[in-house]
């Protein structure tokens, strides 16, 4: 049931339009897509709309999404430019030994845990759908 895949990061894909279907993500750092995934995704815009999209953001940590946790603001602009077909948010990982002085103090601040919080059996499942879809 599986899709033939090509996995790059956005700064590695030279040309969109050579695709027939796009799942894009980025980690979410302080409430907002990486630069890198949001500009690549405003620079094919236009490719983007005329095929299947799914969004996927990696980044709350912990076991639960608090109400008042805010969404990477990206998600809205995307929904109307690029029309996705489903947007998902799946937990991170935060590990203290990759992070800056200054992002460990501000981690520290925030009370943010250290772990490995990704849900394997969610991630399968959801791209398992997207195979369906696309099948």
């Amino acid at each position: 049931m599986g899709q033939a895949t090509d996995v790059h990061p956005v700064g590695e894909v030279l040309d969109a339009g050579s695709y027939t279907a796009f799942v894009i993500g980025s980690a979410i750092y302080y409430g907002s897509w990486l630069k890198e995934a949001t500009e690549w995704v405003h620079r094919n815009q236009a490719v983007l709309a005329g095929h299947p999209v799914w969004l996927f953001s990696s980044g709350p940590l912990g076991t639960e999404v608090k109400d008042t946790e805010p969404q990477p603001k990206e998600l809205v602009e995307f929904e109307q430019t690029i029309k996705p077909r489903e947007q998902r948010i799946f937990f991170g990982v935060l590990d203290h030994s990759h992070l800056s002085f200054t992002e460990r103090v501000m981690v520290k601040a925030i009370r943010a845990p250290e772990g490995d919080f990704r849900n394997w059996q969610a991630i399968e499942t959801w791209a398992a759908s997207i195979a369906r879809d696309l099948g």
